[in-house]
């Protein structure tokens, strides 16, 4: 899988760009350009201040969580380089108070040593505030077993946005230093995360590397500096197989390399839920992760008593996600904080631009989709050969499928980019209906109508409207035919059915569209099925040189279709479906 490179901006001054944009956006926020330190414009002095920071490429960490009831200031150094102690110094002045400051980073070395060493000529110049200034590393990473992290500890990851959310919450509510610290420190104590990634990320402004993975594979634990992770997973799993397995690397008490949590897993455990993009991932794609996480949190008997979701720690435009669990208190835990001070604080409104919502609100169980509703009809009418016509549309559906690679290269210069993988949704659904006995040539109208209801559901869109509505007038012409499907009944249904369908759309031959294959086929098929066949690849075939008059390629720019002579995607999804359906009659 080829790492995307493409930037608009990678010139050197890119962070320190971003940073004034930030302020733009919030203008309760100042920012001292030469140290990159983003800080609260007017600050409460008479609160706990929090400072946190390390290498830009992780936003909104840290820049984006400086506000009211988060943190104070964010130093940010270079993509992926940590900040240097002056920058950090310059930080602790800026935000100097009357109760103290609390220094939250993430475990790793450079983010250690800088702002501990920024901490400690802080103290030496300052002896009388030697004490209001403490520190906290944040390592949730369970990707690294404890033998090989056994010196330099856990990564930190997302998990440490909870820790800055949850203590500041506190600080704006008065707390004192010493118990912000410690509510800081028991959250950093109760954190797992695991990363997942598609494939590693582009540094703006540097050379393209060797793609890291393949198209097929995928990587577990793989750090936010573009580090590798532990393992490599081929073919990609589904989510409700992958999900849980990344879950129990969180939640395992078994694990000798791992357990790094004191889960009970007797069904009382408590937990919050971060779900993080790691940055080049879908919105899409990331609420499906969120439900499918939840699910499998609930069949674990976990119980999630808030979700987040969304880019909170990132990894420049990674095409992957993290998954944190917070191990809230239970009953007998001894000097704990109580849940209910945890979600409070968790809950307490802030107005950090970084920061996404989130309901304050336990989840429901995830729910589940209800059985569909059975379609009925009057009569049935058999194909004229029964097994001909299942293996039929098998080849049919299997030959879509195959070629969706070709259709979505086609559309992602004719279209949205969307044809392939709608045509193949299609396809697979035809091919369930056909195993569960909804499609077959026993019953032809009934089969129709099952395909139907598959190009609405699973297609969805344009074209799932023009098949489901060419299919369902085509079960509405074979309806009261003879009991045996004839070519004569066949013809009569498709001519009907064409009819019905130019009542929905304006589209006509030669439209490059989908209609162009369709029309020459019904209108040739008097003429016998060869004919008919060859008639419809021509016309798919021909609209390489047409001018778009209908559907999406209607809005794509003209010159370049005519220049790489690219056939409308749905003409050729259309033609396949015609070559493959009758391969067998020929």
């Amino acid at each position: 899988m080829g790492v995307q490179s493409k930037h608009f901006v990678s010139a050197p001054s890119l962070v320190t760009d971003s940073l004034q944009g930030l302020c733009v956006l919030n203008p309760n926020l100042s920012l001292d350009v030469t140290n990159k330190v983003v800080h609260v414009a007017n600050q409460n002095r008479s609160r706990v201040a929090l400072l946190c920071g390390g290498g830009s490429g992780h936003e909104p960490s840290h820049s984006g969580f400086v506000g009211e009831g988060i943190l104070t200031a964010a130093v940010c150094g270079s993509v992926f380089a940590s900040p240097n102690s002056s920058q950090v110094r310059r930080a602790i002045d800026l935000i100097d108070n009357d109760k103290g400051t609390i220094i939250v980073v993430k475990n790793y070395t450079g983010d250690v040593l800088n702002f501990g060493l920024a901490k400690e000529q802080y103290s030496a110049t300052h002896p009388d505030k030697a004490g209001s200034v403490k520190f906290i590393v944040v390592g949730d990473d369970v990707a690294v077993g404890r033998t090989q992290g056994h010196i330099v500890g856990r990564r930190g990851l997302a998990g440490v946005c909870l820790v800055y959310k949850i203590a500041g919450a506190l600080a704006t509510l008065g707390g004192s230093l010493d118990e912000v610290y410690e509510v800081a420190q028991y959250v950093s104590s109760r954190l797992g995360t695991i990363g997942v990634g598609l494939e590693h990320c582009h540094v703006p402004g540097t050379s393209v590397q060797d793609n890291h993975l393949r198209v097929d594979e995928i990587e577990i634990g793989l750090g936010i500096h573009n580090e590798s992770g532990n393992s490599r997973i081929s073919p990609i799993p589904p989510l409700n197989k992958l999900i849980p397995d990344l879950l129990q690397l969180i939640t395992s008490t078994t694990d000798p390399e791992r357990s790094f949590l004191p889960f009970g897993n007797d069904g009382k455990d408590e937990v919050v839920l971060l779900v993080n993009n790691l940055g080049g991932l879908s919105e899409l794609e990331l609420g499906a992760i969120v439900n499918e996480t939840k699910r499998a949190l609930d069949n674990q008997r976990i119980n999630v008593r808030r979700v987040l979701a969304g880019t909170f720690m990132t990894s420049l435009n990674m095409p992957g996600f993290s998954l944190t669990l917070l191990l809230l208190p239970c009953p007998n835990d001894r000097n704990a904080p109580s849940v209910d001070l945890l979600l409070t604080l968790l809950d307490n409104p802030t107005d950090a631009p970084g920061w996404r919502w989130s309901s304050k609100t336990e989840p429901a169980r995830t729910p589940r989709i209800p059985e569909g509703l059975t379609v009925s009809h009057v009569g049935k009418l058999r194909a004229s050969n029964v097994a001909s016509f299942n293996t039929s549309v098998e080849r049919s559906c299997r030959a879509l499928i195959a070629a969706e690679p070709e259709i979505t290269k086609m559309d992602s210069i004719a279209g949205d980019g969307d044809c392939g993988l709608t045509l193949k949704d299609g396809a697979n659904g035809v091919l369930k209906a056909l195993e569960e006995g909804k499609v077959t040539g026993e019953d032809v109208i009934g089969s129709m109508i099952a395909v139907s209801k598959v190009a609405e559901e699973a297609m969805g869109g344009t074209s799932g409207a023009l098949y489901s509505i060419f299919f369902s007038a085509l079960a509405q012409g074979l309806a009261g035919t003879s009991t045996i499907a004839t070519s004569d009944d066949w013809k009569s249904a498709l001519n009907s059915a064409l009819d019905r369908l130019y009542t929905y759309t304006r589209a006509r031959p030669p439209s490059r569209t989908l209609v162009d294959p369709l029309a020459a086929f019904i209108e040739t098929f008097p003429s016998g099925l060869e004919v008919a066949v060859k008639a419809a690849k021509e016309a798919a075939e021909k609209t390489r040189d047409l001018e778009a008059k209908a559907g999406r390629s209607a809005y794509v720019e003209g010159g370049r279709l005519k220049a790489e002579r690219v056939p409308d995607p749905g003409a050729w999804g259309v033609r396949v479906v015609i070559d493959a359906l009758f391969a067998g009659s020929k």
